[in-house]
């Protein structure tokens, strides 16, 4: 059980000066270079993302490395660094598989502790070279198996709704092995692996399922410590989507505030009127509170606190519920130009709804955490 009232260094839940001058130099990219058309245009593109953008992400501000050790080839900072990049491509909806690859599967092998999978991959993912993803990883029952051929490990089976599954260059994926469960590392050449994009809510973040046929792949870490990894791998990426959503709520609020500003009725602000700002104030409300709960679960992650599995559940509920908020009066606030799709709004709409069951339903994440606090247990008794 963990403790209900953890104790954690206050100077955590604070941003730093770099934090702050990374949040600026990442805001001007991407009111720069990915604003909503931008978006749209390359959503009708194969990779559905801006492959330029990504490259410049990586090269320039070094994005995808801030987290991977200097050892690994990237720049040796914490997730504490990297939620602050996610924050700002969740404000600005960045439509790049950053979450699979940079918070994902970077961290999965990470957590793995293979030094030789760490060294063949990470150096590739912090330059922007290699996509990665996750498959089956909240699976209940394994989907794929490994067996053992000529050429050695052979995956079969297949994964669903698998996050950029349909592109990305390297899958990890847990498989059921004769010893039991373990992560594999698998670069499939398209003819012993078929990936059909599935039609999703949120056309910004690209879903597949993967069908593994004899897929050539090499085993990670071990079994013993396989179920672990896959743990600790989930939590952070609950703790990274919190963030992007803090990002999109945020810029939602903002939007919504400024055309109150701006759009008359009766001769004076429609922000002016009691209703409106009543409605308005309860979306900050519910944004600072994500905010505090997506701190919190940024700084056990970079920390890699016990607590994590406590602050990563608590963040999803707090942070999902926020978006969901923020993004509803956002449509509605903004009136009949809201619902079409030709505006923003529907944009980030869509995503808050896609995100609350991205790694499980807010209704799960509360089971979870009262479980993790021994509240499920007291009930019961």
């Amino acid at each position: 059980m963990h403790r209900r009232h953890p104790e954690i260094d206050p100077q955590l839940l604070s941003e730093t000066d770099e934090q702050r001058q990374l949040r600026i130099v990442l805001r001007d990219f991407h009111t720069e270079a990915s604003g909503p058309e931008d978006v749209r245009k390359h959503l009708a593109t194969p990779r559905g993302y801006d492959e330029v953008l990504w490259a410049r992400l990586a090269g320039e501000i070094g994005v995808h490395g801030l987290a991977v050790p200097e050892e690994y080839g990237g720049s040796g900072f914490t997730f504490a660094e990297l939620a602050v990049a996610l924050e700002e491509s969740g404000r600005a909806l960045y439509c790049a598989p950053l979450l699979p690859t940079v918070a994902l599967a970077a961290h999965a092998l990470l957590y793995s502790g293979d030094r030789e999978a760490c060294e063949r991959y990470l150096p590739r993912i912090a330059d922007g070279t290699l996509t990665a993803t996750v498959a089956g990883f909240d699976a209940c029952e394994p989907g794929v198996t490994a067996e053992q051929g000529a050429p050695g490990w052979l995956l079969r089976g297949r994964a669903d709704f698998v996050l950029d599954g349909a592109g990305a260059d390297l899958i990890l994926v847990p498989a059921q092995t004769p010893a039991g469960q373990r992560l594999f590392a698998c670069e499939p050449p398209p003819d012993t692996c078929r990936r059909t994009p599935r039609r999703v809510l949120d056309e910004t973040r690209r879903q597949a399922l993967v069908e593994f046929r004899g897929a050539p792949a090499t085993a990670v870490g071990t079994v013993e410590g396989t179920e672990a990894t896959v743990s600790a791998t989930l939590d952070t990426g609950r703790a990274a989507l919190a963030a992007e959503q803090v990002g999109g709520s945020g810029h939602a609020l903002d939007a919504t505030v400024e055309f109150v500003a701006q759009r008359h009725q009766f001769g004076r602000p429609i922000g002016s009127f009691q209703a409106v700002k009543h409605r308005l104030a309860d979306v900050l409300v519910a944004l600072e509170a994500a905010r505090s709960a997506s701190a919190y679960a940024t700084a056990c992650t970079a920390i890699t606190s016990p607590q994590l599995p406590v602050a990563a559940c608590a963040a999803a509920v707090v942070c999902s519920e926020a978006f969901r908020l923020a993004t509803a009066e956002y449509v509605q606030l903004h009136g009949g130009i809201g619902f079409t799709w030709e505006h923003p709004a529907h944009l980030y709409l869509r995503r808050a709804r896609s995100s609350e069951v991205l790694f499980g339903t807010t209704d799960g994440h509360r089971v979870r955490l009262a479980e993790l606090i021994g509240l499920a247990a007291r009930s019961a008794a």
